[in-house]
């Protein structure tokens, strides 16, 4: 098979080393790619929002499937265009996107097709919003309606810092994706993230995982789109697994298509575990970064057979996918100053070097010189993961090899797995 791999950070790095591997693959192409995906596969220069590009590539290299990284391609409409131009496509198309791309419309559609998630207020105007956080307890939880990268929700245990988040918000900090804000209800339990792939009609589970969200270790700093993740999570017991399905990924994929737009690729459920069963925190319409990296570690099937199925509508027809009886840790190697303006540049030593099969480096944000330096481009910079047979095993190999790396502009958090581990 001929495959175009849409996106370049760490997420699609481990999406085409784990397609790299199928005996299916005939040609890996990926956009626009970064440095460590053009060690396992050819790279073209094309942005993934490029709809018209990246359709012409797709046409040009004879594309049996396109595999859609980012949120920001699904909500360009790529596999819309993608569609029309009748090559196959692992992503749902941009109404369908919606589910992650308007955190109001996934209220709302929460609320019409009876998923059960938190209370919540949307609003346009600064006054309004803060009038609606009457409606609220602290701690109070603030998003930006429209994708910010993972950056655009604050828990502001005062009402002073609520109010200067919805001011952020609105006021154009996160652009157009601020144009409005949601309000909601704090949820008090465990959050976790699921997976599930979906053809338009069938649907299956697709792995678990746990994610750390604030910059620093303790949990302290602001959110960030992930500082690492580790997967088994046992926060996933059986019986929330199953009420993961049954109450939020199914109850999806059936609302989405009622209202006109199948869902065919991958949805990720982030939920709280709370006292009452799971809740739904948001909908993302692609698999996490980086939660994917450590199911691709933990992956033991073929992944072509899966994203070619939920393209063409042939996923009653495979099994349950296997996963290896083992634990994998992601730990995210950063610039200095993210989530905020990261520190660009910085010279990024060992990180190709060996480090043994059980461990992985994944490329997020790096460029590479003409002369063959490293350096970082990026906020999340690089994904050290490894896996072993428990937690701690995996992460210990994770940590040993960060030791490894000299990026003296990088830091990570030093917990990874903690609630794993203190169990």
């Amino acid at each position: 098979m001929n495959i175009l791999l849409v996106g370049s950070g760490g997420r699609e790095h481990a999406l085409a080393w784990k397609i790299a591997q199928s005996p299916q693959l005939t040609r890996l192409v990926a956009a626009p790619g970064n440095p460590g995906m053009a060690a396992i596969c050819e790279t073209r220069e094309i942005g993934v929002t490029d709809v018209d590009g990246l359709v012409a590539l797709a046409r040009e290299m004879a594309a049996d499937l396109v595999v859609i990284g980012p949120e920001l391609s699904v909500a360009a409409g790529l596999a819309d265009a993608l569609q029309l131009a009748g090559v196959p496509c692992f992503g749902p198309t941009a109404q369908a996107g919606q589910l992650e791309s308007s955190k109001a419309f996934t209220k709302a559609f929460a609320d019409r097709h009876g998923l059960p998630t938190s209370a919540y207020a949307v609003c346009e105007d600064a006054s309004a919003a803060k009038a609606a956080l009457d409606r609220f307890e602290p701690p109070y939880v603030i998003k930006a309606d429209g994708l910010a990268a993972g950056k655009g929700v604050v828990i502001a245990t005062a009402r002073a810092e609520a109010e200067a988040a919805i001011d952020d918000a609105l006021g154009g900090r996160f652009g157009a994706a601020g144009a409005r804000v949601v309000i909601e209800e704090f949820l008090e339990g465990e959050i976790g993230s699921l997976f599930a792939l979906c053809d338009g009609e069938t649907s299956m589970l697709f792995g678990w995982a746990q994610d750390h969200k604030r910059a620093f270790d303790n949990d302290q700093g602001p959110n960030t789109g992930g500082m690492g993740t580790y997967s088994p999570a046992p926060v996933f017991t059986p019986e929330l697994v199953e009420q993961t399905r049954t109450r939020l990924a199914e109850p999806a994929f059936a609302g989405i298509a009622a209202e006109g737009a199948p869902y065919r690729g991958v949805l990720f459920v982030e939920l709280m575990a709370t006292a009452h069963g799971p809740k739904l925190v948001e909908f993302n319409a692609r698999f996490g970064d980086p939660e994917c990296q450590v199911l691709m570690l933990r992956l033991e099937s073929d992944l072509v057979p899966y994203l070619e199925a939920c393209a063409t509508g042939t996923l009653k027809d495979l099994p349950q996918p296997v996963w290896r009886d083992q634990a994998a840790v992601c730990v995210v190697l950063a610039a200095e100053g993210y989530p905020g303006k990261p520190k660009a540049g910085g010279e990024i030593r060992d990180a190709d070097q060996d480090f043994g099969e059980d461990v992985v480096v994944f490329h997020a944000g790096t460029r590479r010189d003409p002369d063959g330096t490293l350096r970082a481009a990026g906020g999340r910079v690089l994904n050290v993961c490894a896996r072993g047979p428990t937690l701690q095993a995996a992460r210990d190999k994770a940590y040993a090899a960060i030791a490894a790396i000299d990026f003296p502009d990088g830091f990570c958090r030093q917990d990874i797995g903690w609630r794993a581990l203190a169990r």
